[in-house]
């Protein structure tokens, strides 16, 4: 993987008119490719929610995701690469991102390492920190792609800054159509939920972000601390307090809905949507943005019913607490 560092100096934005759907078929991925390679932004398909990607050296590239999303500067970027060779040239290894990659990658795992003084990337993928966050994807067509673009895509979730996550390829193009160029339509995400982050840059690894691979699993490999940032500090992406929300106000651990809610129901409790009436907690992660689109779009106060705290519960609650939050 090539990498030069990047000029981040500012430049004329492009003007995008229309965005095109491509399949992800090894055509639609050979045209994402070079769309990305050209400095343009194309959406893209992970197992946990659809990445908006650009390519990690292209400083205008990359400075694009920040205004088409809205996205506060001081709020870092996933990079997504294909390998774990890859992901060595980019920060400092350790033995525990040794030990975590061969049990998770790929996967719904993004290790925060010490940044390498010659990574190449872009300083805005970081926002100017000394660590990067990298993930290798477990979607097929997502490493493809990565490859097909040179080797390292920054990529965030393809919606609006602080909106919901977007798990399928309408939901982008409800979100940001007509202002990037592609998004790579690969069907719904099987997981839903954004990758749990783990941060190696201190004395012990601490679980930054909850997410699409369990605690409980993670522990099986390496002991976590449970460690917030220190004074509000933004050390990784999704640590924002108010993110992931519906344009709706959100109430949680509702046992029913008040007059004028929508309700989002879990098991026994029901409601207009219900997130897996069998209790699954793998189905109610997979559906929890799906659903809240939808809901959203009813225009009304949407209710959510009490959801347990364990397994992909953790981050099915971390994401309803921020989309509730003041805003």
């Amino acid at each position: 993987m090539s990498m030069n560092r990047a000029d981040d100096a500012p430049q004329h934005r492009r003007h995008v008119t229309e965005t095109q759907r491509l399949p992800a078929t090894a055509e639609g991925i050979a045209t994402a490719g070079a769309l990305l390679r050209s400095g343009a932004l194309v959406a893209f398909a992970t197992e946990t929610v659809y990445g908006l990607g650009a390519d990690a050296r292209n400083g205008a590239a990359v400075a694009e995701v920040y205004a088409v999303k809205e996205r506060p500067e001081f709020n870092p970027l996933i990079v997504h690469v294909a390998a774990i060779s890859d992901a060595q040239r980019i920060a400092h290894w350790s033995d525990h991102a040794e030990r975590l990659s061969n049990a998770f990658w790929p996967g719904p795992l993004t290790l925060v390492l010490p940044l390498k003084a010659d990574a190449g990337l872009s300083s805005l993928v970081t926002a100017g920190l000394q660590s990067v966050a990298l993930r290798i994807p477990a979607g097929q067509s997502g490493r493809a792609l990565i490859t097909a673009a040179g080797g390292a895509i920054a990529a965030p979730s393809a919606n609006p800054s602080g909106r919901i996550s977007p798990t399928t390829a309408d939901h982008v193009l409800a979100g940001l159509g007509g202002r990037i160029a592609a998004v790579l339509d690969d069907g719904a995400c099987s997981i839903g939920l954004e990758s749990t982050i783990i941060g190696l840059t201190g004395a012990h690894p601490c679980l930054l972000r909850a997410g699409g691979l369990a605690h409980e699993d993670i522990k099986r490999v390496l002991t976590l601390q449970i460690q917030p940032p220190s004074g509000g500090e933004i050390t990784a992406p999704g640590q924002l307090a108010s993110h992931y929300a519906p344009r709706a106000t959100v109430r949680l651990n509702a046992a029913g809905p008040v007059a004028g809610e929508v309700m989002l129901g879990f098991g026994a409790v029901p409601g207009d949507l219900n997130l897996s009436p069998d209790g699954n907690l793998h189905q109610a992660a997979a559906q929890l943005f799906a659903h809240l689109h939808v809901l959203d779009a009813m225009q009304k106060p949407i209710a959510v019913a009490p959801i347990p705290g364990s397994g992909l519960g953790v981050a099915i609650n971390d994401r309803l607490r921020r989309a509730a939050a003041p805003r």
